[in-house]
Parts: C-alpha cells; structure tokens; sequence
C-alpha cells in the first residue's frame, strides 16, 4: 500500500523559514514528486517539483524563496521555505506520480496524494 506522510508544518513570523518533509513508501522506484498547498477557499496549487533526476519546476511566487530537494531514500521529498509571507499560509500536500518522467506543475498530473501539514505564517 503506497503512502506519503508529511511533516514539519507550523506557525511562524513573517521571513522566517520552515522545512516540510515528505516519505513515500510502498512505491518499490523513485517516482516524480511535488508539493502543492491549498488556502481555505482556494483552489490547490503547485508549489514545486522534482523529478528523480532533480530536475525542478517552482511555481512564480515562490522562486528564490523555496527549494525542493529529495533525500537519500528512495522516494523522500523536502521542501526549504525562507522568508515566508503570509500569503504562503495553507495546507501543504506532499503529491507523487507513479513514474519519474517530468510533469507539469499542475495537480491534474499526480496519482498519489498525503494527508497534507499546515502551514500559517503571521505578519
């Protein structure tokens, strides 16, 4: 059974940083990975993401800010948020496909979604 469980979410100060992580497991190859985030009343959208070569896509509001890595595990995503704003605040999902080609930066595209971590940043 294919899981991803993220962690490290939290409250913080504007500019500060946070990382959030991610473990698949189940997946057996190293898969295309994403982080997406969704606001209250907002639709889902990506943040970031890699493929197994580390190639990387961000999305406009966040580059320069964030980097998306993967671990030494097989299927292990971070993602390194610096100088948050408040409207960074929402509910981050760590995403997978089920192959490692390179997708757009669009939810359409992944299969395999977590539970999510919460995110808020105050000014």
């Amino acid at each position: 059974q294919v899981r991803l469980v993220e962690s490290g979410g939290g409250s913080v100060q504007a500019g500060q940083s946070l990382r959030i992580s991610c473990v698949a497991s189940g997946l057996g190859v190293s898969v295309s990975m994403g982080w997406f985030r969704q606001a209250p009343g907002q639709e889902r959208e990506g943040v970031a993401n890699i493929d197994p070569n580390g190639n990387a896509n961000y999305a406009e509001s966040v580059k320069g800010r964030f980097a998306i890595s993967r671990g030494d595990g097989q299927n292990t995503l971070f993602l390194q948020m610096n100088d948050l704003k408040p409207e960074d605040s929402a509910m981050y999902y760590c995403a997978a496909r089920t192959d490692s080609g390179r997708a757009p930066l669009n939810k359409h595209f992944y299969s395999l979604w977590g539970q999510g971590t919460q995110v808020t940043v105050s000014s």
